[in-house]
């Protein structure tokens, strides 16, 4: 009987080294999918940059469509990167300058058309004004570069429509606004970058990987949940579809808030599968949230990863352009394929807390 007992106890033991194992695993690889993702953010930022110095040395439609199509690209992978935030990590220190939204578009006109009210233009006083009389006074981010880009959407069935005129030599303050906002945009993905490298010991991610592996696990889950709920289902899709107002859609001016969604909903899978692809085609696959919920419950991770397949292609569903899209009765195939993804976020965040709660993320552990 004492060595069946014997036996029972070191079954437990190994059992649980290998659960800790995995932890630490899980969170080493979610670190390794943190950096590659800001990686590619300042990649993508940097060619954004390029495009938008050769726009300004040489303004046509042509470089201006290309300075938008870099926008566009620029936003694949910071937006599968939001699902790192809401857990006081770096990102959450910079947010308001990278990705605040909704804008009010005459406080940037403000800005660039009134220099005695503001007489020298640059990273340090624009960054200054930023959120300064309220959360839609946005003066940089890739919301305000956005609004530079196209100009106000009042196309039906497109997006903003601003003439290449509007960067001829002349318009200085325009020209210089676009410069310096662009490159703030990539000095502040470089210093999130750097915060996750693999190469530095006195950096965030050195920490977050010395913490308590229930600390570091938490603010993952948090992160994934509060993207799939408050956020993305809340903030992003519920109040446009309630209000109906354009103003209230994510990236109003280039008409890519479907974009938008669907690229946050496969953010939030790529941590829980363990799986990230990156720009150049490369594949990250390692053990994300779903390897450490199989021991706790293989029911629960059926469910939780058909969930989040579920909200990524209802994400994808809803149809183009997203301002047309939340208009119209409730019976409107538009909004009721925004109404899904909003259900189908929630119901996830609810298989996230179940999570939570299974692999022992308690408020005591603390």
């Amino acid at each position: 009987m004492h060595l069946f007992r014997l036996f029972i106890f070191l079954l437990s033991t190994i059992a649980a080294d290998a659960s800790e194992s995995l932890k630490a695993d899980v969170i080493r690889h979610y670190a390794e999918i943190v950096s590659a993702t800001y990686s590619d953010s300042v990649k993508a930022a940097e060619a954004l940059r390029a495009a938008v110095h050769q726009l300004l040395a040489t303004p046509s439609a042509e470089t201006l469509s290309a300075a938008r199509s870099a926008w566009i690209a620029s936003r694949k992978p910071y937006l599968q990167s939001e699902t790192f935030r809401f857990y006081e990590g770096p990102i959450d220190l910079i947010d308001g300058r990278l990705n605040a939204w909704p804008l009010d578009e005459e406080y940037i006109e403000s800005i660039i058309k009134h220099p005695d009210l503001h007489p020298q233009l640059s990273a340090e006083s624009i960054a200054s004004l930023n959120e300064k009389e309220g959360e839609k006074s946005i003066s940089c981010g890739f919301h305000a570069i956005e609004y530079v880009l196209w100009g106000q959407d009042q196309n039906v069935n497109g997006p903003g429509d601003r003439p290449y005129q509007d960067f001829l030599p002349g318009s200085e303050r325009r020209r210089e606004f676009l410069r310096i906002v662009t490159d703030m945009l990539v000095a502040d993905l470089k210093t999130l970058e750097n915060d996750w490298r693999a190469d530095r010991s006195d950096n965030y991610r050195a920490w977050f990987l010395s913490s308590a592996p229930h600390q570091s696990l938490r603010k993952i889950l948090h992160g994934m949940g509060t993207l799939s709920a408050t956020e993305l289902a809340g903030e992003r899709l519920t109040v446009a579809y309630e209000t109906k107002e354009q103003e209230d859609e994510h990236s109003c001016f280039s008409d890519t808030t479907q974009t938008d969604v669907f690229l946050n909903a496969l953010g939030i899978q790529n941590v829980f599968t363990g799986k990230y692809t990156r720009t150049d085609g490369t594949h990250i696959e390692g053990p994300g949230i779903e390897s450490l919920l199989r021991e706790a419950s293989p029911k629960l991770a059926d469910e939780l990863a058909a969930q989040l397949t579920a909200s990524v292609e209802a994400a994808r569903s809803i149809p183009h352009p997203f301002d047309q899209t939340f208009t119209g009765p409730d019976s409107a195939p538009g909004r009721i394929a925004i109404h899904r993804t909003i259900r189908s976020l929630q119901q996830q965040a609810d298989g996230i807390a179940r999570t939570a709660a299974l692999i022992g993320l308690k408020d005591s552990e603390e």
